[in-house]
């Protein structure tokens, strides 16, 4: 005889356990049959709870050998909300803006904003548990991290918060605040082909990260629609670094022909462009045009200043601040809300770094 598929309530009850085992508050909720918010109110001794509920609930913690995170007795609790800014981005001009938001709108929500340097994925897993047991409330997570669903998954298993600022999709599980990648690059290329190029070279992002591939994904779309044949030896992998980017240019600009045009999925890999360009004497915009990508404060600081999608960093981290605030006040009232996907609008902003390709330029594409 066939086994019968477990009841839909027993895969409820599996799937709120943690994944190392231990039971959550829906675990001790679902025992004492009472909400979870009851449950957060015996624990941390506030509101009106009936005696025999709160039994029950007790009851049930010595049952499942219930152990709270102070992660969800922040969230059910008053006092400050206390919030984590994850970053393992090596762009020192992306950071800088990133954390501006953040800083501001948090001292706006009265929030007290934690800020931890994450080297890899594994390091992050140690991170994220060592503050949620130490009482943070929510957590901010930037790419790669945000990319990466076990980080998604830890945050839901210990009951915290999170929101994604800038993944390459909605992460279904938490809030996340994004533009749309894809768009912005086809835009940039189109602009770049409009002004004339047909030979454009692309540095991609770091692999790890899904919007660089959407970012890839735009160039090649708006090279079809211009009818321009898609050229693999003009494609090279960068990791958004100013190295990568000087790596990445010094093939490009090797080739020959070399690109008329080049296009990096950052600022920082546009900016080693111009320096590459600037050593092999190459004059930008009247030799090569390059543009970049996120408009952070490199892009107007080096000579010529870059064209590039400007990226509303700063709204995207403030946006994700309130919204975690929005979503422990929520919680503290005994309210769920459901993630939130806020797709943001980006601008192309042009400045000196692009122009329609020269003769001479048009006659060094084809013989170096």
């Amino acid at each position: 005889m066939n086994a019968q598929p477990p009841s839909h309530s027993r895969r409820e009850k599996r799937s709120s356990r943690r994944s190392n085992g231990a039971p959550t508050i829906a675990d001790v909720a679902q025992e004492a049959r009472c909400s979870p918010m009851t449950v957060s109110r015996v624990i941390n001794g506030e509101g009106k709870v009936r005696e025999k509920t709160r039994e029950q609930v007790l009851e049930a913690i010595r049952k499942l050998n219930y152990s709270p995170n102070r992660a969800a007795r922040s969230l059910a609790g008053g006092g400050q909300l206390r919030i984590a800014l994850l970053f393992d981005n090596p762009s020192a001009a992306y950071l800088s803006e990133f954390l501006m938001g953040a800083l501001q709108e948090a001292s706006g929500s009265d929030a007290h904003l934690v800020v931890e340097s994450c080297e890899n994925i594994p390091t992050a897993k140690v991170v994220i548990r060592h503050l949620a047991e130490g009482g943070i409330t929510g957590f901010i997570l930037p790419p790669p991290l945000c990319d990466d669903q076990s980080i998604l998954d830890l945050v839901s298993e210990l009951d915290a918060v999170a929101i994604a600022v800038g993944p390459g999709k909605a992460t279904g599980t938490h809030g996340a605040v994004l533009i749309d990648d894809f768009q912005a690059a086809y835009d940039m290329t189109k602009h770049i082909s409009d002004l004339g190029h047909k030979r454009i070279g692309f540095i991609i992002g770091n692999p790890e990260q899904v919007a660089s591939g959407r970012r890839l994904n735009g160039y090649l779309a708006a090279l079809e629609d211009a009818g321009i044949e898609r050229d693999d030896a003009l494609i090279v992998q960068g990791r958004f670094t100013y190295r990568s980017g000087m790596d990445g240019a010094q093939r490009l600009l090797a080739a020959n022909p070399r690109p008329s045009a080049i296009f990096a999925s950052n600022d920082d890999m546009a900016a080693a462009t111009v320096a590459v360009a600037h050593r092999l004497h190459l004059d930008v915009p009247s030799d090569i045009t390059v543009c970049g990508f996120d408009d952070t404060a490199m892009a107007s600081t080096i000579w010529p200043e870059l064209t590039t999608i400007r990226q509303p960093i700063r709204e995207m981290t403030a946006w994700a601040v309130a919204a975690i605030v929005r979503i422990a006040g929520a919680r503290r009232s005994g309210e769920r809300l459901k993630p939130e996907t806020v797709t943001l609008p980006y601008t192309l902003i042009r400045r000196e770094s692009d122009a329609a390709p020269s003769l001479a330029s048009r006659k060094s594409a084809k013989v170096d």
